[in-house]
């Protein structure tokens, strides 16, 4: 189990619990979709280790943030609890749709039950230790935000990047080789809560396509396409994250 500090942002109602991308803070992240959430939920966000809030930690793989994030969630609640997650804190919703602990709906937003190969990821994470996260602010640009958006939201696409250059470089690579050993696709036929798996039109890290093959093999899933987002759509389009995510969970994840 890791470590993880979150943030509260308030509101009223059932809890839901956010997750991050790789190399953002929780709330670089989410800030701009809370205000629509909050309307209906206790929102409170974690942060990745190294990342945000949350202190440095090596050696970890994606199974112990789902242990951490739903020991978050019991000493939050004994109620009903929600959870979404994006890109590898979506990884993380899919690990917790199998073993849902608190939860009882979860939704993943640019995430699949495998991201990518484990290559890759491993050299990221070399890359990392040897020049630091500024290393990675071309390509994040390119992988992270649709058309146009760093034009139309320059605050949030800086305060984006900001997070990427302020995040721990071992906990960064940690991050990325744990998602090089995360494969949970033959083990999501046994998950036991409903999950809504969306995904940003013009994700390239996760396409459409992706995202709708690790729905297939959820026994109760439902599917949608943010069609103005890349890979962060909280940040990219916070009004339409938050509708949609407010009705899903309102319904119970029907």
């Amino acid at each position: 189990m890791v470590e993880l500090t979150c943030t509260d942002f308030g509101g009223s109602g059932d809890l839901l619990i956010v997750g991050p991308s790789l190399g953002t803070s929780v709330e670089a992240l989410w800030s701009a979709c809370v205000s629509g959430l909050t309307k209906s939920f206790r929102v409170v966000g974690w942060d990745l280790p190294g990342h945000g809030r949350s202190a440095p930690a090596t050696g970890f793989d994606l199974a112990d943030l789902a242990d951490s994030v739903r020991k978050v969630g019991a000493e939050l609640t004994t109620g009903n609890a929600r959870y979404a997650g994006v890109s590898v804190a979506g990884a993380v919703g899919f690990a917790l749709a199998v073993d849902p602990g608190p939860f009882t709906a979860i939704a993943t937003l640019a995430a699949a039950g495998k991201i990518g190969e484990p290559g890759p990821w491993y050299e990221r994470a070399d890359l990392v230790r040897t020049a630091s996260t500024s290393a990675l602010i071309a390509g994040s640009v390119e992988r992270w935000f649709g058309p146009g958006f760093t034009d139309r939201d320059p605050r949030t696409a800086g305060r984006l990047l900001d997070s990427l250059t302020d995040a721990d470089a071992r906990s960064y690579a940690a991050t990325c080789e744990a998602l090089a050993r995360f494969d949970v696709r033959d083990r999501l036929g046994a998950a036991t809560v409903p999950v809504l798996v969306t995904a940003g039109r013009h994700d390239r890290v996760v396409p459409p396509e992706l995202a709708r093959e690790s729905a297939d093999r959820l026994p109760a899933a439902t599917s949608y396409v943010f069609e103005g987002s890349a890979h962060l759509p909280p940040a990219e389009e916070p009004t339409a994250v938050a509708s949609v995510l407010t009705e899903y969970f309102q319904r119970g994840g029907r």
